[in-house]
């Protein structure tokens, strides 16, 4: 049972005479303890609900599209806590965290339902058989896993929970029943690389065809690694070799099954100094917030974008300043330069920030932090704005990672910041000074 905070106004539930404070119990007979049940059960269109006020029990009934909501909210979008992570990841990057930040930030989450909800990859070592069947009577699909490996030993040791090797029998259920997974490899120099990784790959194609991709990302290792698995970042060869690997394994499989299958990060092609595949090699992208060719995207859209400019001049001159990390500044910079020759009123200053606050071997925009810009652009001649990526902010907040807003950048430079979006043509209003489409 869960509480209700709001009945939107006219809405059915209103209408039903439903009110805030109301305790629901369930719908169509069935127990409601989470948004899974909850939104399972209302996709019916005749619907009872069963409630609590004031320790009285009462039932209502409502006819709606088999679809519509009905207007009820509760304290929390899942309905009750999330679900904390139950392992102990030598590579986990919430234990690699400075002191001092904000309490929220560290807690570390292994909730089956955000995987559901918002794409949150999962390590199923929460779930019990009971979960699985439920998730395969509701037909949750896709679900995103984090498998980091094939070889259940070498699970439990890098996760550090001894289920984390048995959990991996749910990956049969949840192929019997058809559903659709998203799998990711967390990458860790000498620990599941090399003849691990191939034994990973081999096994994860008996999954086809639901299994519909595979990231394999390098581990973010910081500079706050004190006490922990003594891990390393990968060389430029070793970068290579892992390409070379995945990329001949996946070549095999696209002939054989029609994908590759398995897709390298960006970062790792950054790493060992190798151009980026072109976008036919993502096959569409599945895996592109895990960045796996975000950068490729990126590229090919602002190409698109650029096309669709002509040569009318600004109006007025511009000056604005964008804000990128080590691993992409190199192509924003291009960028910027192509959008100077078409505009030649138009002054872009590009920034390279060095992650100073997680450390200099981060280098991806997605961590730069609010104290790392004003630092490092504290009395510069910025222009007019500064421009920042969307994935630099906590999701649906305006705080970086560090803690400082974004007001208060703004108020320690002295000038207005905007937020340009992830994609190029965001991006290039942006820099022309158009609004958000």
């Amino acid at each position: 049972m869960v509480k209700i905070t709001e009945v939107s106004r006219r809405s059915r539930a209103a209408k039903a005479g439903i009110l805030a404070g109301d305790v629901l119990i369930s719908v169509n007979g069935n127990e409601i303890n989470d948004v899974l049940d909850y939104r399972f059960y209302l996709a019916d269109e005749d619907i009872t609900l069963c409630l609590e006020r004031d320790g009285v029990s009462f039932e209502t009934q409502i006819f709606k599209d088999t679809y519509d909501d009905i207007g009820l909210s509760f304290e929390t979008p899942l309905m009750d806590k999330k679900h904390s992570c139950k392992n102990k990841c030598i590579f986990c990057f919430i234990d690699q965290l400075p002191d001092g930040m904000r309490e929220s930030l560290y807690f570390k989450d292994d909730d089956s339902r955000l995987s559901f909800l918002h794409g949150n990859y999962i390590t199923l070592t929460n779930l019990t058989e009971a979960d699985i069947d439920r998730i395969v009577k509701m037909h949750i699909s896709p679900i995103n896993i984090s498998v980091h490996t094939m070889n259940p030993d070498l699970r439990v040791s890098m996760m550090k929970n001894k289920n984390a090797g048995k959990v991996l029998s749910y990956l049969d259920k949840i192929k019997e029943a058809g559903l659709t997974m998203r799998a990711q490899i967390v990458l860790c120099k000498g620990v599941n690389d090399g003849d691990e990784l191939l034994y990973s790959m081999q096994r994860l194609t008996e999954y086809l065809p639901e299994l519909d991709s595979v990231s394999i990302v390098p581990a973010g290792l910081t500079a706050h690694r004190e006490g922990l698995y003594p891990l390393e970042q990968f060389t430029r060869d070793e970068a290579a070799a892992v390409i070379d690997t995945v990329t001949n394994f996946g070549d095999k499989l696209l002939e054989k099954h029609g994908t590759r299958l398995f897709f390298v990060g960006d970062e790792l092609y950054l790493t060992a100094e190798r151009p980026l595949p072109d976008a036919d090699y993502y096959e569409g992208y599945p895996q592109i917030e895990n960045g796996v060719g975000m950068l490729r995207s990126f590229i090919d859209g602002f190409g698109v974008s650029l096309d669709t400019l002509t040569a009318r001049r600004l109006m007025r001159r511009r000056h604005v300043s964008v804000a990128t990390g080590e691993a992409s500044y190199p192509f924003i910079s291009e960028m910027c330069a192509q959008l100077e020759k078409i505009y030649p009123r138009l002054t872009v200053s590009v920034h390279k920030i060095v992650n100073d606050f997680f450390g200099h071997s981060i280098t991806v925009s997605g961590l730069m932090t609010g104290r790392d810009i004003c630092n490092q652009l504290a009395g510069k001649e910025l222009g007019r704005e500064l421009l920042l990526p969307d994935n630099c902010l906590r999701d649906g907040e305006d705080v970086f990672l560090c803690g400082m807003t974004v007001s208060e950048l703004e108020k320690n430079l002295s000038i207005k910041v905007r937020m340009a979006g992830d994609d190029a043509d965001s991006f290039v209003s942006a820099v022309l000074g158009k609004r958000r489409r």
